[in-house]
């Protein structure tokens, strides 16, 4: 879905134009943010890999999927590092509880306390997700008796989580041009990065600001911000909204100009990637070729 933000349609224009001449290199970053970690991938619904998927797959098949769209080449191999370093028993805070609501003596400084940063949201009037995962119709009542019975409530140290909280992965495409990711729980806040590095220049862009730099080799440097381009940065950055305007047309006949964005074919390639790199990290990082 991310093909269809105006934040990484304009950037697929600006690599088109040859303004920084080849793709030699592709740096991109998911920082997932500490609180989303804990959210979905410790306490929630993809925590586990044997019932949903690898994290790898769940959160950034989308990143694979843009890194190959925006290079326009086939990955060849991959190769792939990654743990679940900090989300277990072993680095529980001396005597924590199960549940945070228990009485836990680190809940004055613990970061991940599910009381309090749930309890913010609903204080804040945030009833929207992530809180209304936690309960359909958050009120002081209802969140107390999720927290105190379901998932949401649990210690982050003391879950059946077994899915990765920091991974990198590196690909070599078609060409000779390579790409490196890393998507990592530890971050202050949630966000995309990517620098794309050519023969003539580089391109650095910043989806959480919506801010892209163009800094040709020798030339005028050029900072495009995306505000000004859309207002729609609802769902994923406005690509859901998109996504599905396309969709709609193509299922009533009115076929998109130029046809349709993605298809198949590519939401298969994305996957095929995502699962080498999880192939390639239970294998400690040996190379996987597609």
């Amino acid at each position: 879905m991310l093909r269809y933000t105006v934040f990484y349609q304009t950037l697929k224009q600006a690599l088109d134009s040859g303004v920084i001449g080849s793709i030699a290199s592709v740096q991109a970053i998911e920082r997932v943010g500490y609180w989303h970690q804990a959210h979905s991938f410790v306490r929630g619904n993809w925590r586990n890999s044997a019932e949903s998927s690898p994290m790898i797959l769940q959160k950034s098949c989308h990143d694979m999927d843009i890194i190959l769209w925006l290079t326009g080449r086939h990955c060849l191999r991959v190769s792939s590092f990654g743990s679940l370093m900090h989300f277990s028993r072993e680095n529980a805070p001396q005597g924590a509880p199960e549940r945070c609501a228990q009485g836990c003596p680190a809940a004055d400084t613990c970061p991940y306390n599910a009381v309090a940063y749930y309890g913010g949201l609903l204080r804040e009037g945030k009833t929207g997700w992530p809180l209304n995962v936690v309960c359909s119709h958050p009120s002081e009542k209802a969140l107390a008796d999720a927290l105190e019975n379901g998932p949401y409530g649990r210690c982050v140290y003391c879950c059946d989580n077994d899915v990765v909280d920091h991974q990198v992965v590196n690909l070599e495409m078609e060409g000779g041009v390579t790409a490196s990711f890393t998507m990592c729980a530890f971050t202050a806040d949630g966000g995309r990065e990517i620098r794309v590095m050519g023969t003539r220049g580089e391109i650095f862009g910043d989806m959480a600001r919506n801010i892209i730099r163009i800094m040709p080799f020798g030339g005028e440097e050029k900072t495009i911000d995306v505000k000004r381009l859309t207002q729609d940065f609802s769902g994923h950055g406005g690509g859901d909204a998109r996504m599905l305007e396309e969709f709609l047309h193509l299922v009533s006949g009115e076929a998109a100009e130029g046809g349709a964005l993605t298809g198949i074919s590519n939401s298969v390639e994305s996957h095929r990637v995502a699962f080498a790199a999880e192939q390639s990290r239970l294998m400690h990082g040996a190379a996987v070729t597609l």
